[in-house]
């Protein structure tokens, strides 16, 4: 059984249609890049399938509606990582950390010392030990952001959405973070993450979906999904793309699209 299963899903907001008749799904164990240019429509998927936002269609989790899970539910089945994450008040590091096992506890009951090893891992995987009594308004974007990445990791989730979870992240820290995300993935974690870089998208995920204009317009292998053909035709931007001995993919920029197709019809994909 699919993990994650999409069918028809439709998204308006403020009377525009974001997102028209997408469907895909995501089997257990499996890492899902999700790419498409701004305003494709990438982080309004990542929050319908939270049940963040109303939507028209179908989305279900281990096959029941995320619409039927209580938070509490969905907390334990899934974690959100937003691009740009903001805290009304203040929080110690640990504190805020800590809100990741709240799924994880009953009604009012206290975090326990197993609750704070994870906290003390987590934070010791995104290199941040001895950020504990930290306030995260002190922090810097890079940092914050890697605080909820250790959020993200003590919640222990089935699924994980990244939204351009790096974004924040200088080279060091983004190879570290998506190692940390490759070695949950083969543990048995499944993730769905949205990425601006196309390179490291081939790189990292073992499947993408191409969203163009509320669509879903290509799904498969990255080396299948990035042609240049599709890039031109979502992205605006005549490319060469060539594949390394290692497989990995090289995306040469070439020149812009002088007149770029709205609404397009989707295009053909292996899925």
């Amino acid at each position: 059984m699919s993990l994650l299963r999409v069918d028809g899903l439709k998204v308006r907001l403020g009377g525009e249609e974001i997102l028209s008749d997408v469907g895909f799904d995501i089997q257990p164990g499996t890492w899902v890049g999700l790419i498409g240019p701004n305003g494709s429509g990438k982080t309004t998927l990542l929050r319908a399938i939270g049940a963040h936002i109303p939507f028209e269609g179908r989305i279900k989790l281990d096959g029941r509606s995320v619409t039927t899970w209580t938070a509490a539910e969905r907390a334990r089945r899934l974690a959100f990582v937003r691009q740009k994450a903001s805290l009304s008040f203040d929080f110690t590091v640990e504190d805020l950390v800590l809100l990741g096992r709240a799924p994880h506890r009953g009604w009012l009951q206290a975090y326990g010392t197993t609750d704070h090893d994870r906290v003390r891992e987590a934070l010791a995987q995104v290199d941040l030990e001895g950020f504990e009594s930290r306030s995260v308004l002190s922090l810097s974007g890079g940092e914050t952001q890697r605080v909820f990445l250790a959020q993200a990791l003590v919640q222990e989730a089935d699924l994980l959405l990244l939204d351009e979870p790096t974004a924040h992240l200088d080279v060091h820290y983004q190879f570290t973070f998506m190692e940390q995300v490759s070695t949950l993935v083969e543990e048995g974690r499944t993730v769905l993450a949205v990425f601006h870089d196309l390179e490291l998208a081939a790189r990292c995920a073992d499947r993408l979906l191409l969203l163009g204009d509320g669509r879903l317009r290509a799904d498969g292998p990255p080396a299948d999904v990035l042609t240049p053909e599709r890039i031109e035709e979502v992205f605006g931007m005549r490319t060469r793309v060539q594949r390394g001995p290692d497989d990995t993919l090289r995306i040469d920029y070439v020149e812009p699209v002088v007149e770029r197709s709205s609404r397009a019809a989707p295009l053909s994909a292996p899925s």
